[in-house]
Formats: C-alpha cells, sequence, structure tokens
C-alpha cells in the first residue's frame, strides 16, 4: 500500500531534503524514524529537492508498506522527528499515485526584510543597505508568463533532460518593511527561484530595467541573471495534486 506525508521543515540544519553522502538531509531523517517505528526499511520519494538551507510550509513524500498503519502513525513519527520537522498527516493513495511525477503545481515564497531585523535574520534576506522599488519588479514578473525555457536561471552541470516550465503566477506584495515574491509553476528547475529573485532585486533597486530581463532569459545563459539569492528567505509553501484522478 502507498501513503502520503504531508509535512514540513525549516531547512537550517539540513543539506536539502535529499539523501546524500557524509551530509544531514530531510530524507535521511524521515526515512530513519518511519523505519524505526514500522520496523522495516522504509524509503520515501519526496514532491522535490530542496536546496542545502532552504525551508519548506508544506511539502509531501511518499512512501510503501504492507502493513496498515495504526492511526495514531503521526503523532509518533513527530515524537521521533527532530524539532525542525512536523508532520500534518499520512493518508493512503492508489498505488500508483507519485509524490514527484503526479505534482501539477508547486508554490514558492521569498521573503526579503527591507530593514536590519534580527528576528527575521535566519528567515528572510536582509537587504536594508540599497532600497528596493516593487513596481518595476511586479512589471518584470509579467514578463516571465511569456517564457518556457528558463535555462538563465537553471543551476549548472544538472541533469535536467528539458529546461521549460510554465509559470503560473509570480508577483511581489509589500507589507511594511518586508517583501514577499510568490512564484507558482508546474516545476522549477535547481536554483531557479532563487536565480529569479536575485535578477528582480537588480531591477527593484536599479540596476536593471524591467525589459532588461527578455535579454536575459533570451540569452539561456546563468552568467546573464542576477546573482542568487540567499537560501534562507526561500519557502516552499504548496504542492498540488489530484488525488480523486
Amino acid at each position: 500500500m502507498r501513503y502520503f506525508i504531508e509535512f514540513s521543515y525549516n531547512g537550517k540544519n539540513y543539506f536539502g531534503y535529499q539523501i546524500q553522502p557524509n551530509a544531514v538531509s530531510v530524507q535521511e531523517e524521515m526515512e530513519k524514524a518511519l523505519s524505526t517505528i514500522l520496523r522495516e526499511e522504509i524509503k520515501t520519494t519526496g514532491a522535490g529537492r530542496t536546496d542545502t538551507g532552504v525551508h519548506a510550509k508544506k511539502i509531501f513524500a511518499h512512501f510503501d508498506t504492507e502493513k496498515i498503519l495504526d492511526q495514531d502513525l503521526t503523532r509518533k513519527l513527530n515524537s521521533f522527528l527532530p524539532p525542525d520537522i512536523s508532520v500534518k498527516r499520512i493518508f493512503q493513495v492508489k498505488d500508483d499515485f507519485h509524490a514527484r511525477f503526479d505534482a501539477t503545481y508547486r508554490t514558492y515564497e521569498y521573503y526579503i526584510s527591507l530593514e536590519k531585523n534580527p528576528f527575521t535574520e535566519e528567515s528572510a534576506w536582509q537587504h536594508w543597505r540599497r532600497p528596493l522599488d516593487i513596481e518595476p519588479m511586479n512589471e518584470a514578473c509579467k514578463i516571465l508568463f511569456e517564457y518556457e525555457d528558463f535555462t538563465s536561471f537553471a543551476k549548472l552541470h544538472t541533469d535536467n533532460k528539458t529546461n521549460l516550465c510554465k509559470i503560473y503566477k509570480a508577483e511581489w506584495e509589500q507589507n511594511g518593511s518586508e517583501l514577499k515574491f510568490t512564484v507558482s509553476a508546474n516545476r522549477f528547475l535547481r536554483n531557479m527561484v532563487r536565480a529569479i529573485v536575485g535578477t528582480m532585486v537588480d531591477i527593484g533597486a536599479g540596476k536593471l530595467q524591467p525589459e532588461d530581463l527578455r535579454k536575459v532569459i533570451e540569452n539561456k545563459n546563468r552568467n546573464s541573471a542576477g546573482t542568487s539569492a540567499p537560501a534562507h528567505g526561500l519557502y516552499l509553501v504548496d504542492v498540488g495534486y489530484d488525488f480523486e484522478q
């Protein structure tokens, strides 16, 4: 039987979600806890990979077991997991339903603090030395909808078969001294959101004009885009599925 886990984590102490040698990952912690509780080796498949230091407010993973799960498994799992990983629910799905390949969209948020704030130092990019104007940043957002090849925002030397993505939503909002960027797409390339944010910040700071974003995208060259924004300001906030299919 296949089960889905809905969970969240603070990525500060992890080298991303996915298991990798000689580094602590969220996936490793999840599998270790599940295997201990269910007394069998459990392997999980996540909805996607997050980079080192990136957070997830809502993410899913699936695993298989022949056991009928205890209704109290969520509480037990939270007891075994470290404080920075929290499971919300565990539920059964169809045996061929896939946490990664059946996701219909993913949504990220990125936070920037426009004033020096010791309370968001580890949860938002502290960008208080130079003001940012979100009006041109939002103008640039509209340009993103015109393209699907985002090679310029992709991490170099990855195993991506394609750099095509369909962006459904991209917008900046300001709440007092905090900026929030929300972006939703059918898929994202590694480092893509952070590279977009870094380029948008160059636009908001007046280093680039909104229309310059077209040339950045059309160059299909990572060196054309801005520096990647710091990982600690990025959050995966939603992954969509059609569970009724």
